[in-house]
């Protein structure tokens, strides 16, 4: 049995003057942003909780000079915790979070709407600092609504709201699947079909009508039946892959609007004996770091997620300390990731 020293050395806690120093600016500053204060731009807010971070800086617990307005709590709403882009985004959300001194209250939606009004009413019930919500529905402004009319700011990340205005981080996901799409037609694909998550995301419909229109632009038509919307999950993609194959005339290319459907459909391609990609063809959108391993090799459009994630409370922080009347949007730059999946040579 192993036993701790009682003369071990505690780790050393990291001040505010540390932070100060390393970041070049004052130790009032470090405490006027680390405790929700005015006084200091948003260069240099989003500098210091950078190197505040970094560091391992932990501001004095609750009740120790803090303002007494905030509740240091933060809520995330995502879909789901299967598909791993979110877990991957609340992971960098909360080490974000954290370096501010703030807790983060997690909750899923399963792309339901009325999940999606009751988590909204659960986190203005809780009163929460603010909230970034990756789970918005396009058509749907009743959960954002119960956010401004209780004062609590909040972040759209991926997903727009098309009637309510308010904060945005996302890629550009018209130019990211056109770029897609125009890829994998470049192998000389003709027989194409695409699966993206549920039409209620604008990240999805977007995706999907860019799809469609470089494919028009190229001769190719893709029929309502090639066109399919499931669960943004590798169940998901089994689950369309399946009425696709399944159909008497399965496509030689599938684009999928995220990288879990489309492992979803390699999976059940290979079920069935198929090999990809000389039998069928698949790309992704996402960029998972598991996607474009070795083993997998998707082709995918490459989110920045860390940069999403930290921006998305950049401009929550900026919210909270500083309420405004405007809005902004921050649009992160993709990259196209290209493996071998989509037809192209192992390098």
């Amino acid at each position: 049995m192993t036993t701790q020293s009682q003369n071990s050395v505690r780790p050393t806690r990291i001040s505010a003057a540390a932070v100060a120093r390393t970041a070049g600016v004052s130790a009032a500053t470090v405490s006027y942003i680390m405790n929700g204060r005015p006084g200091a731009s948003v260069e240099t807010r989003r500098h210091v909780l950078k190197i505040a971070g970094e560091m391992g800086y932990r501001p004095q617990s609750a009740g120790e000079h803090h303002d007494p307005l905030l509740t240091r709590v933060v809520g995330l709403v995502l879909p789901n915790i299967v598909n791993q882009m979110y877990t991957v985004w609340a992971q960098h959300i909360i080490n974000a979070t954290a370096a501010a001194g703030f807790d983060v209250f997690v909750a899923t939606t399963g792309d339901d709407p009325e999940a999606l009004a009751q988590v909204a009413g659960t986190l203005a019930a809780r009163n929460v600092d603010g909230v970034i919500i990756a789970a918005a529905i396009r058509e749907d402004s009743r959960s954002l609504r119960t956010f401004r009319q209780k004062k609590i700011p909040f972040v759209c990340l991926s997903r727009r709201s098309e009637h309510l205005p308010g904060d945005f981080v996302g890629i550009d996901d018209d130019g990211a699947a056109g770029e897609l799409m125009s890829h994998v037609l470049d192998h000389g694909y003709t027989d194409v079909a695409t699966i993206i998550g549920p039409r209620t995301s604008t990240a999805s419909q977007l995706r999907e009508l860019a799809f469609v229109r470089v494919a028009a632009s190229r001769g190719i038509r893709i029929t309502g039946e090639r066109r399919i919307s499931t669960k943004l999950s590798s169940e998901g993609g089994q689950i369309a892959a399946k009425r696709l194959f399944e159909s008497g005339n399965p496509p030689r290319a599938v684009v999928c609007g995220s990288d879990e459907i489309a492992i979803g459909v390699m999976e059940h391609a290979l079920s069935l004996g198929l090999k990809i990609p000389q039998d069928v063809a698949v790309a992704g959108c996402d960029g998972l770091i598991r996607s474009r391993s070795k083993l997998i090799g998707l082709t995918t459009i490459v989110q920045p997620v860390r940069e999403m994630a930290e921006r998305s409370f950049e401009l929550l922080w900026e919210q909270i300390v500083e309420p405004r009347k405007t809005y902004k949007h921050t649009i992160c730059s993709h990259s196209l990731h290209i493996g071998t999946t989509c037809g192209c040579p192992d390098d």
